[in-house]
Formats: C-alpha cells, structure tokens, sequence
C-alpha cells in the first residue's frame, strides 16, 4: 500500500520573499555532468540537508521531471523537501516490509521516493542546470555506511536516465553513477550538526563578541573624560602647591 502526500507549489511572490531571503538554490555550477548531490552532514545518527545538483544534458530537450527513491533497509522517519519555482515536489511512502528500528522509536512505513514535476515553462533547458534540497534523518548508526540515492531524470522528449549505478570497488566512476553518501562518525555530543547550524552558531557566538566588544569601548569612551578631568585637577593642585611654596621661601628670603 502507498501513500501519496499533497503535492507542494511555490507561489511566485513566495519565491520572491525566498531569493530575497537567500533562500534560494541553484546559485553554484554543477561538479560534473551528472547528477550528483551533496550533504550538509553525514554524522551517523544525524539529520542533514542533501541538494541534488541536476544538469540538463541535452541539446535540444529539457529536463522536467525527476524521480529520487529513498532507501527502505535504513529509512528515514522525517523527509522535507525545499520548494523550488516552478515545481511540484510530491513525497510517496509506502509500508515496508518488515518494521525497521529507527532512534527510539520503529518504523512500519516510510517516503520511498520523492518526484518533482515541471510546469513547461520551469523545465531544466540546455545549458542549465538546478539544484533540488531535502532535509532528511535521522540518519544510520553505523559508520561506513554507504547510503544510495538512484534518480531517474526524465525530458520533454520522453528520454529518460538512470542515474543508478553503484560505484565499483576499483573507484573507477560508472556511466551513470548513483548519487550516494557514506555515513561517517557520530558528533562528540551525540547529535549531528549541519553545517549550516554551525555556521549560525558561529555568527551568532561573532555577533556577541562584536556587541561585547563595542559596548566595552562605548563604557570606555565614557570614562575616559572622567580620567582626564582628575588627571587635570591633580595637575592644577600640585601647582598652586609648587607656587605656595615658592612665595614662603621668597619672605623668608626678604626677612633675613
């Protein structure tokens, strides 16, 4: 049995406040001439982001359909998908075949795959290239895990191709190789970061330093004035002392 949830669309103003936001994907060139994707994290135990960088290959037909199946022997308990112009993204689960331990808890059904659909004017054309991102997790325990991610990329022409093969043991690339990712230690903290949550975390731990530092100079600055008028007045009463003295030893000086 199957489970279909709704298919998601971005409205164009949405997409706008997205860009505006830097929200928006498909701002870096492809690594290579298939599709490949990326992973903010790959700590076991973790959630992630993954964007799949999709270029169209053709010459002469777009690209406008793309189909991603999701492992089923370690499935994930959680799976968004960033909404990207132009498409449609529909998420399929489906119940597997035996019940799957997953964190705390157990699986009995879980999103198989992910399609995203064009609208015909939103289609991949040559030349071009798009990236699609999916917040998945958590991911396996155990590290070393290779974790296959087969895409089917279908064009307007009605060709379409696997992007299936495993990478061989040799390391040689395979024609159309699987996107995939391989599952490495777990944070020291027991919890997996992205990057992303760490760059924030970073700019927010800069930001306080930065407020830090600029209110101790702005206490400073107020002090300072203080130090300079007792600096002053220390200065003036030494004086009158250095001229009082100098008037007693000038009477004492006429009365002899």
């Amino acid at each position: 049995m199957t489970r279909t949830r709704p298919a998601l669309r971005l409205a164009p103003s949405v997409y706008a406040v997205l860009v505006a936001a830097g929200l928006s994907v498909g701002a870096t060139a492809p690594a290579a001439a298939h599709v490949s994707a990326t992973a903010t994290s790959t700590a076991a135990g973790g959630y992630t982001q993954i964007t799949f960088s999709v270029p169209t290959e053709s010459q002469t037909a777009s690209t406008d359909k793309l189909e991603i199946v999701l492992p089923t022997d370690t499935p994930f308990s959680s799976v968004r998908v960033q909404p990207v112009h132009g498409w449609s993204a529909e998420i399929t689960e489906e119940k597997l075949p035996e019940p799957v331990k997953v964190g705390e808890g157990e699986l009995t059904e879980a999103a198989s795959t992910i399609t995203w659909t064009a609208e015909a004017e939103h289609a991949i054309g040559p030349d071009e290239f798009q990236t699609f991102t999916v917040s998945v997790g958590p991911l396996p325990v155990d590290e070393g895990r290779t974790i296959l991610l087969p895409v089917t990329q279908s064009y307007t022409d009605g060709r379409t191709v696997a992007w299936t093969d495993p990478a061989p043991a040799s390391g040689e690339e395979p024609a159309h190789p699987a996107p995939s990712l391989t599952v490495t230690a777990a944070e020291a903290d027991g919890h997996a970061h992205s990057t992303t949550d760490q760059a924030t975390a970073k700019a927010t731990g800069v930001a306080t330093v930065e407020a830090t530092a600029a209110a101790g100079t702005e206490t400073a600055s107020v002090r300072t004035p203080y130090a300079g008028a007792g600096l002053g007045w220390a200065g003036l009463i030494s004086g009158l002392l250095g001229l009082a003295a100098g008037l007693t030893a000038l009477v004492r000086a006429r009365h002899h």
